[in-house]
């Protein structure tokens, strides 16, 4: 009863892309089938979008109410299938042999296995799929909760979990909160997420990752603070008119006497956070914003325990597991006592990646 129920939705979401909004936008981050026109128009949208702001080489495409998007991600919703023999056509990969993303991710996946380790794999959805009323003219009041629209995404992640990674994908969480009480999940001035998701994220990790037996376990304390931040699409914009965000974070540290000192990077820690610049937004301070209210920051306070941090700038598809085999290689038995790697990245990488080589995790 209840597919049948389903399929007759499928069918009636695929014929009315206008009634699709509206009846998707009562329901939880709810998935489109691939042939779904509303979603389709959406990323084609995007497409053209990207394509316009490269004229100008722009790199923020401002949309409503403040609102600024990063160009290659809206290059890379456009994209269709990413993976397979379709990879060399949609990826920015340098040598088409490094083109797809999944044998990559599944080879770092299997290396982890064997040496006991569990991979957990955090794509960050782009911006403009949480907020896509935001970009367009998707008729959605602010309580409105839009339609899932990354398709590719949503077909990539079901693959990697067929073939055993582990994969959390935020998607359906962020959309659901993305007006928390505190604050939205992304920065309207810049191209990461912002602290609250942050601390969604952490929790939803926490949760995934369970009892880590043996511990060290830490009495830390959280402040909260506005803090304004230089966003990198408003930097690009080079509008000193526009004011700057503001943004409520939540400072994670051991207390002082004066207030909190955030926590440094453990590598005796049994958890590892390797990826991208995502890692470094509000934990790593300067152009990354603040220090001490970024993922790992956060997570340290879910599981009452330092956390090990291994983050590049720029993509993270390749670069970051080499830093971590370069680890390995220079300290003897790194990872011993490591349970947990979470491999955190921008979603957007799939495509826009320069490529996603094969790495050995230690020396072979």
């Amino acid at each position: 009863m209840a597919k049948d129920k389903n399929l007759q939705i499928t069918q009636i979401l695929g014929r009315l892309a206008s009634a699709t909004l509206t009846l998707v936008s009562c329901l939880s981050a709810p998935l489109f089938a691939e042939n779904n026109n509303a979603a389709q128009t959406f990323l084609n949208e995007c497409g053209m979008k990207a394509k316009d702001m490269s004229k100008g080489s722009r790199l923020a495409y401002p949309g409503k109410d403040g609102w600024l998007f990063l160009r290659s991600e809206l290059r890379h919703l456009s994209a269709k299938k990413f993976w397979g023999e379709e990879a060399i056509k949609t990826s920015r990969a340098r040598s088409r042999k490094n083109a797809d993303p999944l044998p990559a991710i599944v080879d770092f996946n299997n290396q982890l296995k064997q040496l006991g380790l569990k991979l957990i794999v955090v794509p960050i959805p782009p911006k403009a799929i949480i907020y896509p009323d935001m970009l367009t003219d998707l008729p959605l009041d602010k309580n409105d909760l839009p339609p899932r629209l990354d398709i590719q995404h949503q077909k990539f992640y079901s693959l990697l979990r067929d073939k055993g990674v582990n994969v959390l994908d935020l998607t359906a969480e962020l959309i659901n909160q993305r007006y928390s009480d505190k604050g939205a999940m992304y920065c309207r001035q810049d191209s990461h997420y912002s602290g609250q998701a942050c601390q969604l994220i952490a929790r939803l990790l926490a949760k995934e990752i369970g009892e880590i037996e043996n511990a060290v376990r830490l009495e830390l304390s959280s402040q909260e603070a506005k803090y304004s931040i230089n966003g990198d699409l408003w930097n690009s914009l080079q509008d000193k008119d526009i004011p700057r965000e503001s943004l409520l974070l939540r400072f994670i540290g051991m207390p002082n006497g004066q207030g909190i000192e955030p926590l440094a990077a453990d590598r005796e820690s049994p958890l590892l956070l390797i990826g991208d610049s995502h890692l470094l937004a509000f934990h790593a301070g300067g152009d990354m914003h603040a220090a001490g209210a970024g993922l790992a920051d956060q997570l340290a306070y879910e599981l009452g325990l330092a956390i090990d941090v291994l983050a590049v700038r720029g993509s993270a598809a390749t670069t970051a597991r080499i830093s971590l085999y370069r680890r390995g290689k220079a300290q003897v038995n790194y990872l011993k006592n490591k349970k947990n790697i979470i491999w955190c990245f921008a979603a957007r990488e799939f495509t826009e990646a320069d490529g996603w080589r094969k790495v050995p995790v230690v020396k072979q």
